[in-house]
Parts: structure tokens; sequence; C-alpha cells
């Protein structure tokens, strides 16, 4: 009960305090509205970035289908065959001897004089 003795009850402490509170919520008050003005385009881009998004997988889904069209085991050989290229299993085959190769030039090759290494060990 002593605290309770000791407490400030007075009308000025309990208008300060409401004062305060009201200056904190006027603070929040403005913090979010101002947060809310600042990001209201934030949901539209969203939406056109989805949409864009939509649109840029469409495409990229069509460009897939038409390089697999285009790249076709039966259009290729079509082109080839179109273009004068020949099977390998159809095309003449020439056979020739591989050459030998050249000895080196005397220029290049190691002096044919013996050397001699000698070798001196001293331990100590």
């Amino acid at each position: 009960m002593d605290t309770l003795s000791t407490l400030d009850t007075s009308v000025s402490t309990w208008r300060g305090r409401a004062v305060r509170y009201l200056l904190i919520y006027l603070a929040l008050l403005v913090t979010l509205v101002s947060v809310r003005a600042l990001t209201y385009d934030v949901r539209k881009n969203l939406r056109d970035a989805q949409f864009r998004e939509g649109q840029l997988i469409s495409q990229r889904d069509s460009l897939s289908l038409d390089v697999q069209s285009l790249e076709s085991l039966q259009r290729v050989r079509n082109w080839a065959f179109a273009n004068g290229m020949r099977r390998f299993a159809e095309a003449t085959k020439v056979t020739q001897d591989i050459a030998p190769p050249r000895p080196p030039a005397a220029s290049m090759l190691p002096p044919t004089s013996p050397r001699t290494v000698e070798v001196k060990i001293q331990w100590k």
C-alpha cells in the first residue's frame, strides 16, 4: 500500500501522459500515412510486372517451339540435300598412303661428338 500512496495521481501528471500518448499516436499516424502515400503504386507496378512476365513466358514458349521445329532432323536433312550435301555412306571414298615423316635438317640434329662429364665428389 505504500507504493499507491507514493504515486503521483495529480491532474497535471495525467494530462502530461495523455498529451505524450496523443503525440505518439499522431507520429505513428503520420508515419503510416506517409508510408502508404509513398508506396501507393507498388501494387499496380507488381500487377503490371506479373502481366509482362506472363507475356514473356508465352513468347519464350512459342520461340522454343519454333526452334524445335526448325532444328528437327528431317528439316536439317532436307536442307543438306538441297545444298548438295551427301550422306557419308553414299560419298565416294578416296584412300591414300600416309607418307613417313621427313628427318629433321642437319642443323637441328644434336652434335655427334661424344661428350664427357667429370664429377668431383668431396666429403666433409
